[in-house]
């Protein structure tokens, strides 16, 4: 349950993110293009880009510890960015996807997705049940 929520999440963010043109990221939708195979479509690249940042985000991370360390973090940007391209690079593959023109325009559109992941993750997170004494 929480993979899905978490792709609805990514899906809209991806939306979002498209909505800003000057970013550059757009998305190829199934054809032929009605409303419905868009919306197929964010929620099937959400499932990628869902899956990329589980599989090889958390490597990229685990490899990666020392720089975050060095730069404070910084570069958690840039390996966002990064799976954001890899993610483009995946679904690009097929006829339909996600497009980004630049990286770092990417690593931008990247940081708008992380903002509104942790905006919903914290008002959709499960909250705990108190237990009984």
């Amino acid at each position: 349950m929480r993979f899905l929520i978490r792709v609805v999440i990514n899906a809209f963010a991806i939306w979002v993110v498209t909505l800003i043109p000057v970013l550059g990221i757009g998305i190829r939708p199934f054809e032929p293009g009605d409303d419905l195979r868009l919306a197929l479509t964010f929620l099937a690249v959400g499932a990628v880009f869902a899956l990329v940042n589980s599989i090889i985000g958390t490597v990229i991370r685990i490899v990666a510890f020392p720089l975050y360390i060095l730069t404070l973090g910084l570069i958690s940007f840039i390996v966002n960015g990064l799976l954001l391209w890899i993610t483009a690079w995946i679904t690009s593959a097929f006829s339909w996807g996600l497009t980004v023109e630049s990286f770092w325009w990417g690593v931008v559109a990247a940081f708008v997705i992380s903002v509104i992941n942790a905006i919903f993750g914290a008002v959709l997170r499960p909250q705990e049940k108190k237990k009984r004494r």
